[in-house]
């Protein structure tokens, strides 16, 4: 399973201090299918924990999920800043997750060398 994350992505998770290990434990919960929320369209909602606290009361996560091929985090937030999505939202995303999980691994590099993607690694 690869593992991306958008440049918008990337910018919340370092600001936030989301650690990679973090996110990889969030699509390795899902490829055991311990899903939070699955919102259809490819796309599900995996609580990511804060540093030293539970997943509980951290983070949100939407990740364009495709079993055993690729995972991009496209979207995360705090719940203490944002309750859900709304459901305009949530159409931009299952649109985009048909989009870039149909997207070739030619396309993939090309994203990632220019810098638009970045790849986490998962690697134990």
């Amino acid at each position: 399973m690869r593992v991306f994350t958008t440049r918008a992505f990337g910018r919340f998770a370092r600001k936030e201090r989301i650690a990679d290990s973090m996110l990889c434990n969030a699509v390795q919960r899902a490829e055991r299918g311990l899903i939070d929320a699955d919102l259809g369209g490819h796309v599900i909602k995996q609580r990511v924990a804060r540093a030293k606290q539970g997943r509980a009361g951290g983070y949100r996560t939407l990740i364009a999920f495709h079993m055993a091929t690729r995972s991009e985090f496209l979207h995360g937030f705090a719940k203490s800043d944002q309750d859900n999505i709304s459901s305009d939202e949530l159409e931009v995303l299952r649109q985009a997750a048909a989009e870039v999980l149909g997207w070739s691994d030619e396309d993939v590099g090309k994203l990632l060398a220019s810098g638009k993607w970045t790849e986490v690694d998962c690697d134990d």
